[in-house]
């Protein structure tokens, strides 16, 4: 994990430096997904994929989480 501070700027900005955007192949114009969870806010990079098998096609949202159809059968199951 790294931890760097920055500040957020008037108009609630804050940069992204550019070793984690590095790190995280982040290039001008990537889609991030912005959450908020409990004290926490997180900054990831975007990606349309099941939360559990990381497929990326029949996918369904579930409180926030993004669910395939496959998986959803499985969880049906239980």
């Amino acid at each position: 994990m790294t931890g760097i501070v920055r500040k957020v700027d008037p108009v609630g900005r804050v940069v992204i430096p550019m070793e984690i955007r590095r790190t995280m192949s982040l290039k001008y114009g990537d889609p991030v997904e912005i959450i908020a969870e409990k004290d926490q806010i997180i900054i990831r990079k975007f990606s349309e994929i099941c939360t559990f098998c990381n497929q990326k096609k029949n996918l369904k949202v579930f409180k926030g989480k993004k669910i395939c159809a496959s998986c959803i059968k499985k969880i049906s199951a239980l």
